[in-house]
């Protein structure tokens, strides 16, 4: 028996610049200002798909100033756009596993949206699996593959929807290339390269090189997008890693010692229907790109195959804009739409950005209204945890890889995969 589709009870777990476009040093200048997850929520509960919101952060004390910027920048903005939503910690408190309490005052079927530093992503998710809600976790969802081997199975047991947040999957460049790839025959070469200016290196400043690396935060993106293509079809077999230094960790940046630049992941994939066709990916990623090349993310990939290939530039649109301050930049109009409708309502249920977040609250209304089961997803191209893991096996090979100075393998065996 089904019932009808009720609305989401949703906690924000992250009060950072993704989800709300407030930084330490105030409003984001970077091209999320008014933030994607919060802003999304808001316009999703205009549209009555959402219901009770919250938000989870570490301290309670810079809750006052995201309200006041949401009044300001969100509900000042858009028509019809109500910002509110409870916090944790409540006052000034600091309280690092706040997210506790959060999850606490939920209920079963309600969902969890996790934006914080890569290293917390496994308690957290676990901690909300394991009070059946339903899950989105941002890239890279885990840093570890037996975490994320233990979240694929804790989703199966409490019988969730768990989805990581790869929003390229919905960007109509590369989906559509997607699609196209799967008729150029045996997999042969694939190159990415993916960077943000060094000023992220200050945005970043409290867990960059500490806690986690441009790798598992950039390179997750075209990772996930090439065994997303790959599915099915090979699987990666080895890894081996090489890291430039030197940036971070000088002046003004003055990052940890360990904070690598730019990181090079050199992957060998194996296809599953011809023994003899090996393929190579070259995964880069790096934040110490310049400060004013005219795009805050550089993206594109090369897809070489049997029977042709594929090329992909989604920092240059042929779409640029000069202004006499900047000078010239090259806007992503698929992403994310700030400028409002002909009504005044917020126009950018279109952009990826959105439309990734969505596509969870859907999936988990659609389980709470019992029309499908959560593992169904599996089988639909949708970045689920089941569907993630390969993505987390080269991150974490890779990592492996740059500590112990060796290539990793990465085996299938008594179905789990792992690193060896």
């Amino acid at each position: 028996m089904t019932t009808e589709m009720k609305k989401l009870n949703v906690l924000m777990c992250g009060a950072g610049e993704y989800t709300t476009g407030w930084t330490e040093k105030g409003a984001s200048k970077s091209d999320k200002k008014i933030g994607v997850v919060g802003l999304t929520l808001f316009d999703l509960r205009r549209l009555g798909k959402v219901d009770q919101l919250s938000m989870v952060g570490v301290s309670g004390a810079k809750f006052p100033a995201i309200k006041k910027h949401f009044e300001e920048n969100i509900a000042g903005v858009y028509k019809d756009m109500d910002v509110s939503f409870e916090s944790f910690p409540k006052a000034d408190n600091y309280n690092p596993v706040a997210y506790k309490e959060a999850i606490d005052k939920l209920s079963p079927g309600d969902a969890v949206i996790i934006f914080t530093p890569d290293n917390t992503h496994y308690p957290i998710a676990l901690y909300a699996i394991e009070h059946d809600l339903h899950v989105l976790v941002t890239k890279p969802a885990v840093q570890l593959l037996p975490h994320h081997n233990a979240l694929v199975a804790a989703a199966k047991k409490h019988n969730v929807v768990c989805f990581v947040e790869h929003h390229k999957r919905f960007d109509p460049v590369y989906s559509d290339a997607k699609a196209r790839a799967a008729s150029l025959g045996e997999f042969n070469f694939f190159s990415a390269w993916m960077s943000q200016p060094k000023s992220q290196l200050d945005t970043f400043r409290a867990w960059a090189g500490k806690d986690s690396d441009i790798s598992y935060y950039l390179s997750s993106h075209h990772i996930d997008i090439h065994c997303w293509i790959m599915q099915g079809r090979a699987v990666p077999t080895r890894v081996v890693a090489s890291a430039a230094t030197g940036i971070a960790t000088s002046e003004p940046y003055n990052c940890v010692p360990q904070t690598e630049d730019t990181i090079t992941l050199l992957v060998d994939w194996q296809s599953l229907s011809s023994s003899k066709h090996r393929g190579t990916a070259v995964y880069s990623a790096s934040w110490t790109a310049p400060l004013k090349s005219g795009v805050h993310s550089a993206q594109q990939w090369y897809y070489m195959a049997e029977k042709g290939e594929i090329n992909v530039d989604q920092a240059h649109r042929g779409y640029d804009i000069v202004q006499d301050e900047t000078g010239k930049a090259w806007y992503n109009p698929f992403y994310m739409k700030y400028s409002p409708s002909e009504s005044g309502h917020f126009d950018g249920q279109r952009g990826y950005g959105y439309i990734s977040i969505e596509k969870f609250i859907d999936a988990a209304r659609s389980v709470n209204a019992g029309h499908v089961q959560p593992s169904e997803f599996d089988g639909h191209g949708l970045p689920t945890i089941a569907n993630t893991v390969l993505t987390t096996a080269i991150l974490n090979a890779g990592r492996i890889s740059l500590d112990e100075k060796r290539p990793v393998n990465i085996k299938h065996t008594n179905g789990e995969w792992i690193l060896e």
